[in-house]
Parts: C-alpha cells; sequence; structure tokens
C-alpha cells in the first residue's frame, strides 16, 4: 500500500476506528522519519479537532512534525504555514470548520480533503529530495 492509499484508508475509519487528522498523516509518513506506526499513532492523539480544543489544524500541525523530523528547516515551515493559509484563510480548526460549513462542505469531507493536500504536498517534498 503507497502512502497515499494508507492515509486515504485510514481516513475511512476502518474497523470502526478513527483516526484524525494529525494521525491519518503521521501513521504513513512514520517510517520516513524514524518513527514506527504505534509511536505515530500516539503522538497524533491529541491533535485531532484542533488540539482537542479547535486550535491549530491537525493536519497541518501533523505536517509540520513530519518535516521536522525530517531536517526541514523553519523558512520553509513557514512557507507552507503562509500558502496553506493563502488557500484556506485560516489555519485554526474551527475557523477551517466555519468556513467550509458556510460553503456548504460537510466536516468530514473538508477534513479529508485537507490530509489529502497535505500527504499530497509531503510526497511532493519528499519525491524532490530523492527520499
Amino acid at each position: 500500500m503507497t502512502r497515499m492509499e494508507e492515509v486515504k484508508y485510514l481516513r475511512t475509519e476502518p474497523a470502526g476506528r478513527h483516526y484524525n487528522c494529525a494521525q491519518s498523516l503521521l501513521i504513513p509518513f512514520a517510517d520516513q522519519v524514524g518513527l514506527d506506526k504505534e509511536q505515530a499513532d500516539k503522538l497524533g492523539s491529541f491533535f485531532g479537532s484542533g488540539m482537542l480544543h479547535g486550535s491549530a489544524c491537525g493536519a497541518l500541525s501533523s505536517t509540520l512534525m513530519i518535516l521536522g523530523l525530517a531536517g526541514y528547516d523553519s523558512k520553509q515551515a513557514r512557507q507552507i504555514i503562509q500558502d496553506f493559509r493563502q488557500r484556506h484563510q485560516a489555519t485554526d480548526c474551527t475557523t477551517l470548520l466555519t468556513l467550509a460549513k458556510e460553503q456548504g462542505v460537510p466536516r468530514k469531507a473538508h477534513c479529508d480533503g485537507l490530509v489529502l493536500e497535505m500527504a499530497q504536498l509531503l510526497e511532493e517534498l519528499f519525491a524532490a529530495q530523492g527520499e
């Protein structure tokens, strides 16, 4: 299974298990950054729903965690945050979900889209680095 396939699979809530946005990225990319899947699952457990209180988007937070572990620098991280904000008008979960609701996009579809967008970004960044 490719990383993208695993991300999509985790978002289907296999066997009734809910994987939050952060876990849905951290688990498939775990081996890329020296974690095992169990560590990645635990690391991301409290980053869904904006760190459990509507704060920073879990998909964005986990992307930054993955890139930090992979040795990317703060300039690259800031650019990713800026690009994300430009595309979505916010980086916090509460605002992102409010905007999605105003556009008639269901919560799960919205979050799945952000997770897949960040997974694609990670794949492209790692491919560009030859990783």
